[in-house]
């Protein structure tokens, strides 16, 4: 059983977004705590609504490949637009952070916010 922890984004209908995606991400793999969520600027383009960011940690019989896989598929089933700028706003925004306890994104040493999400949860 892995044990992963996924960082959350989301700055269009936030907490609607956030609350469909968790609920898609249950009947896939068993979600074990939810950190708090928090209001962040936006990076990059700033002319964009404020995020809400935080993480949530799972465990799930996935190897990395098909985690990503699924996380994709949910961005997707819930409308993530591809073609919209790398750091322009979005619904849902999923990534992987830590795998068994690794750190997998590199994020996490440059996002104070994704530092306290994940630190919540480990």
């Amino acid at each position: 059983m892995n044990s992963v922890i996924i960082g959350i984004g989301s700055n269009i209908d936030a907490e609607c977004n956030i609350g469909k995606m968790l609920d898609i991400l249950k009947t896939n793999v068993e979600v074990v705590k939810v950190s708090a969520m928090m209001k962040t600027k936006p990076i990059g383009i700033e002319d964009q609504p404020d995020f809400m960011n935080g993480a949530v940690k799972i465990k799930t019989n996935m190897e990395l490949d098909e985690l990503t896989k699924l996380l994709k598929s949910i961005e997707d089933k819930m409308g993530r637009d591809r073609t919209s700028p790398k750091f322009g706003p979005r619904n849902i925004d999923l990534d992987i952070a830590t795998w068994n306890g690794e750190i997998v994104d590199k994020d996490y040493y440059t996002r104070d916010f994704l530092q306290k999400s994940v630190d919540e949860l480990l």
